[in-house]
């Protein structure tokens, strides 16, 4: 599904089940307790952190979540995701095409 899509059904879903949206620094902060949820999985499953019992959260689903909420930001900023994506690898194409490539450390 292309980015402008995905837009698209969070706006609808928004408008059918979640009233509104919530003001732009509500999602920002709701979308930083997403990314600490993804990084509470990571630092168990990759890292050196045991897990607890509470733990048990699935990581794409966590990953989902700070989709959406990246989604609902773009939305209510009026900014084209796939657009801004596109440019933001072209970009990353031209300023990094041979930096990584010549890196010896990977």
């Amino acid at each position: 599904m292309a980015i402008k899509q995905l837009q698209q059904e969070v706006d609808s879903w928004i408008k059918k089940y979640g009233v509104r949206y919530f003001n732009e620094l509500t999602n920002m902060a709701i979308l930083s307790e997403e990314v600490g949820e993804v990084a509470r999985i990571i630092s168990r499953k990759y890292g050196e952190q045991s897990f607890k019992e509470s733990d048990n959260k699935d990581l794409g689903e966590e990953l989902a979540d700070v989709l959406f909420v990246v989604l609902c930001l773009a939305n209510q900023t009026n900014t084209d995701l796939e657009k801004a994506f596109k440019d933001k690898m072209d970009a990353k194409t031209i300023r990094d095409k041979e930096r990584h490539v010549n890196n010896p450390k990977l």
